[in-house]
């Protein structure tokens, strides 16, 4: 390498932000964020933009460090051993150190009808295909939003305060990293607002039609407007530049973040696959991660070991409309526990959240390296799962 290590990121959500904003503490590294979009997109207010009831897309010179090159372009293929990044535009990038962090999306819901007729919203332009369509239904018209993590729940209730007729079909338990007494909660202001809860294995959507969704007990509920939220699944990047996966399609690593097939290769966020053991895709992991990954690179660069994942949990937040909210507390390693905040002060919890992402993102990116969350100590949870991993057959390893 020259004077300079050209550092590609790929991806500008909030994992691939983090770390190109961390980078440049170190003058002599060059930064690129390649992403295909020209704005940032806050996913966890996209539910309030289908909802209209708020933006979800934030200019990156609000949360982006002067010194990183921003390149609208998508990756196709990572070269590793070329050590470059071919893009749709047909040109070529070079790099000394990728970071990985090519996000989530909608998954693939496998049922007759779904891809056709149901509107997945894990995405901007996903959610803006939808608003037309929302806008064309007449607020009487039925609305059935399928899935009942986070992105459901908050759909479902920002709908129906605006007064749409909204069914929630759960294809499981409602909100099921809840605990049983935030999931009351949630279900009692989900009630007010006049949303139909449909729960258990019975709930399960079967097939989407035009008007309509099928359940798994064979009912079926009449839906002008299918909203689909179930799942999320990764970009195929890795798979088509023939690094090694998870089942997902989630970047192998070690507990560095680095790639078990290349050390000029390190991930973070929902494309990550730790050890085999993935975190909850979340921006809540994502940040984290983001930092992480750029500490690692920034370790090699001084030539010290990069330190192993330390992640630490404590809650998920949920809207419930504009006016009230849930904030579920959860133990360091990510399990729900008794205690919440609901009502209005969960609301106003959830919107602090909300606007200290962005915060953080800004403030590494004017304080470079002022970020320390990443470094908190994490639950035993992982060190029990790692434990039972390696005594079940050999490590995940790092190839240099």
């Amino acid at each position: 390498m020259g004077e300079s290590t050209d550092v590609v990121v790929v991806g500008g959500g909030y994992a691939g932000v983090m770390a190109a904003n961390r980078l440049t503490q170190r003058a002599d590294v060059t930064v690129t964020l390649i992403n295909p979009r020209p704005a940032f997109v806050h996913r966890v207010r996209l539910h309030q933009m289908v909802g209209g009831t708020g933006a979800a897309v934030v200019d990156y010179r609000e949360v982006l460090a002067e010194g990183v090159q921003l390149l609208v372009d998508s990756v196709t293929r990572i070269d590793a051993a070329g050590r470059g990044v071919e893009l749709a535009s047909g040109g070529t990038v070079g790099y000394d150190y990728l970071v990985y962090a090519v996000g989530s999306g909608s998954a693939d819901p496998q049922v007759p009808g779904a891809a056709e007729f149901a509107h997945p919203i894990a995405g901007l332009e996903e959610a803006q295909r939808l608003l037309p369509v929302l806008d064309a239904a007449p607020a009487s018209a039925a609305v059935t939003v399928v899935g009942a993590g986070p992105t459901g729940i908050e759909t479902a209730a920002e709908l129906a305060e605006q007064g749409r007729n909204v069914t929630l079909a759960c294809g499981g338990v409602l909100g099921p990293y809840l605990h049983r007494r935030g999931r009351r909660s949630v279900a009692g202001r989900l009630a007010a607002l006049g949303v139909n809860v449909v729960e258990g294995p019975a709930s399960l959507v079967t097939a989407v039609t035009r008007d309509a969704v099928r359940l798994a007990d064979g009912r079926e509920l009449p839906s002008a407007v299918t909203i689909w939220t179930a799942g999320f699944s990764v970009p195929d990047l890795a798979l088509r530049s023939a690094l090694r996966t998870d089942a997902l399609g989630r970047l192998l690593t070690d507990e560095t973040l680095t790639s078990v097939d290349d050390d000029r290769i390190v991930a973070a966020g929902d494309s990550a696959a730790p050890s085999g053991l993935p975190l909850r895709m979340s921006c809540q992991t994502a940040m984290p991660l983001g930092a992480r990954a750029a500490d690692t690179v920034l370790s090699r660069l001084a030539g010290q070991q990069p330190e192993a994942l330390s992640q630490s949990f404590g809650a998920q937040c949920i809207s419930l409309g504009r006016g009230t909210g849930i904030f579920q507390f959860g133990n360091r390693s990510d399990i729900a526990v008794w205690f919440h905040i609901d009502g209005r002060l969960g609301a106003k919890m959830k919107e602090t959240v909300c606007k200290g992402i962005v915060k953080h993102l800004a403030d590494e990116a004017h304080q470079p390296g002022g970020y320390k969350l990443h470094r908190m100590k994490g639950g035993a949870g992982r060190r029990q799962a790692l434990e039972a991993l390696r005594a079940e057959g050999p490590a995940v390893e790092r190839i240099s």
